[in-house]
């Protein structure tokens, strides 16, 4: 095993085999916590964890995959072996890619994990957890995230039924000087609330059984005319309001006809099971009344749109995948090539001191002179390493580690204990490549194209 090597484990907890009590079982009190034990934990280089209210993950590099499967083993949550999942290295990477691109979450093509993603970067990267391989590997992750919702529609539309209710409000008329109105301070009426906030409606009016749980709604949302109300006080918000969402809980209907007779053109969308609307409202003239059945029509058409885009990001992390791989090969190779020319340089030293020497001895060089036996030299060593170097790019590439570690051993025999790279490495650090001679650097490092 030689420095700068190492695979990555993985082990996850999520929604997909995992009920949400078991996923919060599985999850600790914060994330920093999580690396910092891994980080401590002997035979692990690196670590990676990320927690969310649907997934727990954490990753780590150790020198064999045998050992970071022992460290996830005794670090793994008490909740089950059938739902606790490990990866080895390649599955490792490619997940992360796909948590990022949203692929892997509740709600395909969501956005909000790709920003948890890089909260727990940052996380990890603060704690010194991250070394090339797993830096590489996130930073790869965020970046593919990035593009699947840039470049696709993995994340266009609604799903959830609150925003729905909303973009069909938007369908139907403008919102931004509109007066909104919800009913009801629960999940779906917070994401409806949350999402006329973000249109720019003028006012926005939250009404609840519970006052208190509608102030904490407006005190939420990123309104600066949101206000809360009782359910007593519908009859004066529904007076001005434009479009109305109602997302109840109440066995009942909430609003009848005649508190919405006489209040001009209103859009009204009813979400809740059972209806907070009264049919006979659909009679009224001006009151347009939707239900759960024309979201739905919405919703499936979004969901469409995802599923579809979902085959776009797929071949887009196959493509990233095979990049992140010929990367790592990339620096593995260079590793070694930077120790090969490191040990070239010292027999070069070594017998142009030598040389020189002599020629002192017998009457010396001058500066001119010298320089030109010292130019010869380099070129020597560029000319004799450029096919080798080749040779081990080429090795690499083809993971064909026996060329590499005869070559360790023909070109430096004092280099380790004869054990040449792992399957997986490491990049070329800075100053392994300013051992490489000037004039040959550009052949050996190259570029990432």
């Amino acid at each position: 095993m030689t420095a700068g090597t190492g695979v990555v484990s993985g082990v996850r907890v999520s929604h997909d085999h995992a009920g949400l009590d078991a996923v919060e079982a599985a999850c600790h009190a914060d994330t920093e916590s999580v690396v910092e034990r891994l980080l401590g934990t002997p035979g692990v280089r690196e670590a990676f964890a990320l927690q969310t209210c649907n997934r727990f993950e954490a990753y780590v590099v150790t020198d064999d995959p045998a050992t970071g499967r022992a460290v996830l083993a005794d670090f793994a949550p008490d909740v089950g072996d059938h739902v606790v999942v490990e990866t080895g290295h390649e599955e490792s990477l490619r997940h992360l890619m796909r948590v990022a691109a949203g692929l892997e979450s509740l709600v395909l093509g969501e956005d909000q994990i790709l920003g948890q993603m890089r909260s727990a970067y940052e996380t990890a990267r603060k704690a010194g957890a991250l070394g090339s391989i797993l830096d590489d590997a996130v930073t790869k992750a965020i970046h593919v995230g990035e593009r699947a919702r840039t470049e696709t529609a993995i994340n266009d539309g609604a799903v959830s039924v609150g925003s729905a209710a909303v973009e069909l409000l938007d369908d139907h008329r403008d919102l931004d000087a509109a007066t909104a109105l919800v009913v009801g301070a629960g999940e779906m009426g917070t994401i409806a609330a949350h999402a006329l906030a973000n249109a720019d409606v003028e006012t926005l009016y939250v009404a609840n059984r519970s006052p208190e749980s509608a102030t904490e709604v407006t005190r939420d949302v990123d309104h600066d005319d949101a206000r809360a109300l009782s359910l007593d006080g519908l009859a004066t918000a529904l007076a001005g309001a434009d479009v109305v969402v109602t997302a109840t809980g109440s066995e009942g209907h909430v609003l009848d006809a005649d508190s919405l007779a006489d209040r001009g053109r209103t859009l009204v969308v009813d979400i809740a099971q059972p209806r907070d609307v009264s049919p006979a409202a659909r009679a009224l003239d001006g009151v347009t009344v939707y239900d759960m059945a024309a979201l739905k029509t919405l919703t499936d058409e979004t969901e469409r749109r995802r599923r579809l885009a979902a085959d776009s990001v797929e071949a887009m992390i196959d493509r990233e995948f095979d990049r992140l791989l010929d990367g790592y090969k990339r620096k593995r190779a260079d590793e070694v090539i930077a120790t090969m020319y490191e040990s070239a340089e010292r027999v070069k030293e070594r017998e142009l001191s030598e040389a020189l020497s002599k020629l002192d001895a017998h009457g010396g060089l001058n500066d001119d002179q010298r320089e030109v036996v010292s130019a010869m030299a380099d070129a020597l060593v560029s000319q004799l390493l450029a096919p080798p170097t080749k040779s081990l790019r080429d090795a690499a590439g083809e993971d064909d580690w026996t060329t590499i570690n005869t070559a360790l051993q023909l070109f430096d025999p004092e280099f380790g204990d004869g054990e040449g790279p792992s399957e997986f490495g490491d990049e070329l650090p800075e100053e392994a490549a300013e051992r490489i001679p000037d004039g040959v650097r550009e052949r050996v490092v190259g570029d990432d194209d």
